[in-house]
């Protein structure tokens, strides 16, 4: 699967959460796709319920989500729509603010892996956060509850 979203937004995430620290080039492209295969599942689940809602406009809602706070959004949204469209078919559109919230909501999720990665840098006595820490933030997961 090819990575929709530009490094540089996801990056600059990260950074915004890691202080001092320094960012490997790697650490940023495996949150890239984990966000990208986030917001793939997120956009299946809302067609879903879009379905049963008898639309095939995809919609705020649908997110559980709102657009509020989209002025200072890294992430962009042409490149969330298309992460978006990954694994729902042709027929679903996707409304505006509905990427707009799909933004916030990845953007979100994309700054407590970036807070937690850098923990875990800290604890492992490292200045730079590394896949390895993105990994591991992953592995930890399951053990403590989601959004």
């Amino acid at each position: 699967m090819s990575v929709e979203l530009p490094f540089a937004p996801v990056d600059a995430v990260i950074r915004r959460h890691a202080g001092s620290l320094r960012v490997s080039s790697e650490a940023t492209e495996e949150l890239a796709e984990r966000i990208q295969e986030r917001g793939a599942r997120l956009a299946a689940d809302a067609a879903r319920r879009a379905t049963d809602d008898d639309r095939k406009t995809l919609q705020v809602e649908d997110f559980d989500a709102d657009a509020a706070g989209s002025d200072d959004l890294e992430l962009p949204v042409a490149p969330v729509d298309r992460i978006a469209r990954l694994d729902i078919d042709d027929r679903y559109r996707v409304a505006r603010d509905a990427r707009v919230a799909l933004a916030g909501r990845l953007e979100r999720y994309a700054g407590r892996v970036a807070a937690a990665a850098a923990v875990l840098a800290r604890h492992a006595g490292r200045r730079t956060i590394t896949v390895a820490d993105v990994e591991t933030y992953f592995e930890l997961a399951p053990y403590y509850p989601d959004e």
